[in-house]
Parts: structure tokens; sequence; C-alpha cells
């Protein structure tokens, strides 16, 4: 990962990460505050029970009277709030994890498009597994913190708060004496936070490292098994997870001496100050054993709220780290070019200039060096030129996945910031050399989500490109279904696809990126017919490697090490007696070689 992209690997301040986090809820904050008043009306209720038992052991048990309607009520109360709770704390929870739900789902929504507005120099240097586990795994850390950790610390916190008002209606003094007990979790929660937000940091970057491996062994499982890599990868894969279980392991065993132990030991030193306490009083006073089982039943109740926090609080320290790393992925400003400018152009005609560009992927190395060149419509200009030598960068730079640092492009005399990327994206039709299809079917892929296509026209389109041949023959036809990255249909199958897809968007300007590089030879002649046709009228700009392709181009470039070495059509070209002749001599003789009979 290149300097500009470490920061979104630093973790953000937990303060400002859950200030953000809030900011989601607010939205809720109607069906919030219900829950939150039936969360109080619940802790109240299982509050209260302990007190009503204090007054049957010392009014009724203690001097054994036995009234029958007063006992009766005294029961029903007791059954009435057992229930009430049940119901209320039934109810909030509901509620609070129905609001985490719709709030993980927003942040979702919000990180994807954001994702989606990045520029491609962006997903150049990051990697796709590091991307899928921050907007999946990240995300669901953060679900986990408000479905089962912000709705059971509110409802503790309130839990709590509501013992120390029984035991100060009970007895102040002692009271008193066990709020000390709350700098010691404090501190204990303190040094959790402290030492565990490390681990997390590092248990979320192996994982993401993990996706990333996977995502990359598989996408070139054919290399790996062809280069018998196997070994190799999975000792790599062992080395990546191994620092993903040594993160764990050292998490688990902070877990293990600051979260339940450590919250067991403090209860029995407060048990021990309330017996101690109760056992001096009654040297002097007699005890109420009501009081003295009230007080024992809510330092219980006191300390299995706190358990259950300092249990959820691992939960909280990964929600926090996961949430830092979605929010730097979403704070992040390499976003992909947009208009600039008040105009609103549109491409009428369709023509091309480019005025002494230069750009540089990194910012130091450039990869085009001053540029020029214009085609006007209906004319196709050619690209060639060795690997490396700035093709496809001057067509990244005409679709604007990047902004040029130096020169202008122009269409149609307007520059092309000036431009909205609606307007680029309908007038420039862009066919790949390794064309992308999607899960769905033939229709789809063509129709490409514009839901307003009429299958006429998808047919239409189709047989333009004369793609309608083999898919009608399909069992299915247009309704046939295709496989991710459309694995089940021949190179030369995809790419008419391709073609029909920018064809059904007649666009002004047609760009080819080594449009049959990858074809056979039957096909390549379907293509370049369909290519006759798709070029009339339109701006057309070719980059190939097989110089026959290009013989009839209107003008063609000669690229060498991202400078134009040599210009003209094929016949001037030839006789310039430049790179463009020997290139095309060293691919006559190997084209001859192809077609001469073995021995």
């Amino acid at each position: 990962m290149i300097d500009r992209h470490k920061h979104l690997l630093t973790p953000l301040p937990q303060g400002p990460v859950f200030k953000r986090l809030l900011d989601y809820a607010k939205p809720h904050w109607k069906w919030l505050t219900i829950a939150m008043i039936l969360l109080i009306g619940g802790t109240g209720a299982e509050l209260i029970g302990p007190i009503l038992i204090k007054i049957f052991i010392d009014d009724f048990l203690t001097p054994r009277v036995f009234e029958f309607q007063p006992l009766l009520l005294l029961g029903a109360g007791y059954l009435f709030l057992h229930f009430s709770a049940a119901i209320m704390n039934y109810s909030q929870l509901l509620l609070f994890q129905k609001i985490a739900l719709k709030i993980i789902q927003k942040l979702r929504i919000d990180i994807f498009a954001k994702v989606e507005k990045l520029g491609l120099s962006f997903f150049d240097q990051f990697p796709t597994g590091g991307l899928v586990s921050r907007i999946t795994n990240d995300t669901e850390q953060v679900k986990e913190l408000y479905v089962s950790v912000m709705a059971t610390f509110i409802q503790n916190i309130v839990f709590l708060v509501g013992v120390f008002i029984a035991m100060f209606y009970l007895n102040p003094q002692l009271a008193l004496f066990c709020l000390v007990l709350l700098p010691m979790i404090l501190t204990i929660m303190h040094l959790y936070r402290k030492f565990s937000s490390k681990y997390y940091a590092e248990m979320s970057e192996k994982l993401s490292e993990l996706n990333a491996r996977l995502n990359e062994s598989i996408q070139g499982m054919t290399i790996i098994q062809l280069f018998r890599q196997e070994r190799r990868m999975n000792r790599e894969f062992q080395e990546i997870n191994e620092g993903h279980h040594q993160a764990w392991y050292k998490s688990m065993k902070l877990d293990g001496l600051l979260l339940r132990p450590a919250v067991d030991f403090i209860s029995i030193i407060a048990l021990v100050l309330v017996l101690t306490f109760f056992g001096i009083t009654s040297l002097n006073n007699p005890v109420e054993i009501g009081v003295l089982y009230a007080f024992v039943n809510y330092l219980d109740r006191f300390f299995e709220p706190v358990n259950q926090i300092m249990q959820r609080l691992s939960i909280f320290q990964q929600a926090m780290i996961s949430a830092g790393r979605v929010f730097r992925l979403m704070d992040h400003d390499e976003l992909a070019p947009q208009k600039q400018g008040t105009n609103e152009p549109i491409v009428s005609q369709g023509d091309i200039e480019f005025r002494n560009v230069t750009f540089s992927y990194d910012g130091k190395q450039d990869v085009l060096k001053n540029i020029s060149f214009k085609v006007n419509k209906g004319e196709t200009l050619a690209l060639v030129g060795h690997t490396g030598s700035g093709k496809s960068s001057i067509i990244n730079l005409l679709m604007r996945f990047y902004s040029i640092e130096q020169g202008e492009i122009l269409i149609d005399g307007q520059p092309i910031e000036s431009y909205t990327n609606k307007e680029l994206r309908e007038k420039i039709g862009l066919v790949m050399q390794d064309p992308f299809l999607f899960v769905g079917d033939v229709k789809h892929n063509i129709r490409l989500f514009d839901d307003t296509m009429t299958e006429a026209k998808v047919k239409e389109a189709a047989e333009f490109v004369h793609a309608d041949s083999f898919i009608s023959k399909l069992p299915k036809g247009y309704d046939h279904p295709v496989g991710e990255r459309g694995s089940t249909f021949s190179s030369g199958q995809r790419q008419l696809l391709s073609f029909a897809r920018t064809m059904a968007k007649a666009p002004k300007i047609l760009v080819l990126d080594e449009a049959t590089a990858s074809v056979d030879t039957e096909t390549e002649t379907e293509i370049q017919l369909a290519l006759e046709k798709m070029r009339k009228g339109r701006t057309t700009i070719a980059i190939a490697h097989r110089l026959s392709t290009i013989k009839n181009a209107d003008h063609i470039l000669v690229l060498h090490q991202g400078q134009v070495v040599e210009q003209g059509n094929h016949k001037e070209l030839l006789k310039q007696k430049g790179l463009y002749e020997k290139m095309y001599l060293l691919q006559q003789g190997a084209e001859k070689l192809e077609e001469s009979p073995s021995n």
C-alpha cells in the first residue's frame, strides 16, 4: 500500500468514533425514547421486587403475622411486577435491536456509496480483500455494538443506578461504603480499554490481510495450480493466519485477566464488607433479616450487570476499532474526478483533442509526456506501442477515470472537466480487452441496469454486433443465465456481449481497448464486421497490439515510454521505417510462421 493510503491503517480516537456512531441513532430518537421508557420501567419493576420480599420477611414472617388480605396484595404485587418487568424488558430489547439493525443497514449503504465514489487511483493500490473486510466484517462488528452492547450497557447502567437508589433507601451508611467499589471497577475498565485497543486493531488488520490473500488466491487459482504454487501460497496463508491467531491469543489473555476474574474478586470484597458491617452492627443492635437479605440480593444484582458490561467490553472494543476503520475509509478523500464549473455542455459531435497532456499515477514518474493529438467525428485514431508505452493511460484520462495534471483534454471544444459524469458515460462507449459480465442473464448484461431499455432494443443491439447468432442458440436465449464474470461463455462470446452492451447506448465516441486481443480468428472476423458498422459516424479511438487490425485507421500514434514518437496512417508509417515498421514486420513474420505447415 502506497504512502497516501497508510493513514487508513491508523486507528481513529475512540471519542469521535463513538460520537459519530451515536449520530446514526439520531433519526430514531422517538423509538429510542419509547425503548428507554420501557427499559426504566422494566428495571424499576425488577428492583422493587427485593423490597417487597424485605417487607414480607420483616413485617410478616419474623413477627409471625399472617393476615390474608395484606399477604395476598403483597404476593399479587410481586407477581405483577415480575410479569410487567418481563414484558417491558422484552419490548425494549426488541425495539433496541430493531433500531440497531436499521442503523447498521444505513452505515453499510453509506460506506458502499463512498467506495463507489472513490477514484480508480485508490483501487489501483488498495487490496480488494481489505475493502471487502471493511464493508462486511467491520460493519458486522459495529452491528454487534448496537445489537448486543449498547442496549446492554444502557440497561445495566440504569439497573446499577436503581440498585444504589434502593441501597440508599435501605441503609445510606452502608450504601456509601459500597460506592468505593465504583472507582475500582472503572479502573479495570480503563486498563482493559487501553491494552485491548492495540490487540483488536492488530486483529482487524490481520483479518483484512487474510481476506486480501483469499481474494487474490481464488481469482488466481488457475495460475497457482498451473505453476504448482499451492504449497507456497498455503505457507504464506498460514503465516498471516498465525499472526491473526497470536493477536486473538493476546486479547484472550487480557480478557481472562481483567474481565470476570477481576470483577469476581471485587464482588467478594463487597460481600465481606457487607457481612462485616452487619456483624459489627449486631453486637450492639438487632439486625433486620429482611434488610440483610435485600442488601445481599442487591449486591448480587449489582455485580451481575457489571459482569455483563465487562464481558461485552471486549465486543465494544472490537466494534470501536472496526468503526474507526470504517470511518477512515468513509473520510478518505481520493474521490473520482468530478465536473467543474457551472456550464453543462453536451457531447454532440464527439471531436476529441489532447493538448500537451502530461500524467503520472504516483506523482513521481510520468507515464504520459506532452501528448497532443486531434480526432474528429467519424475518424478512427489508433494507438500502438509496446507494453507500458502509455496507451491505456490515454484511455483512462479520456474516460476521466483520473484527473490530468498538465495540459488539456477537449471534447467538442469544451474542457473534459466541464462535462458531467452522466454525460461522459452515456456518450463514450468503452470496450475492454477483458469484458466483465455480471451474474444474471444475457438480457440483463446487455441492458446493464437500464430498466427502461426495451427487449426489442436489446435484441437490436445484439444483432448489430452479430451476437444474436450465438445467443439464439442458447437454451434460454436472451434469458440464459450468466455465471460469475461470464465464466461459462467463451472469450469471444463475452466480447460480443460487451459490444452489444456498448452499442445499446448508441455512444458518440467509441473507445476500444484491445477489443480483439483475446478472441479467436473466426470471432474476430465477426467483430471486425461489427466494428466497421460501429465506427461509421462515430469518433473512434482504438488500442491494438495486432497492427493488421488498424490498417484502415485514419491516423495512428506510435507511443514509446509515454511519448509520441511517430504518427501518420499505415502507409506513411511504413515509409518512415521506424518503430512502427519494426513492430509490423515482426508481427507479419510471426503470423507467417504460425500459418506455415508443421514438419
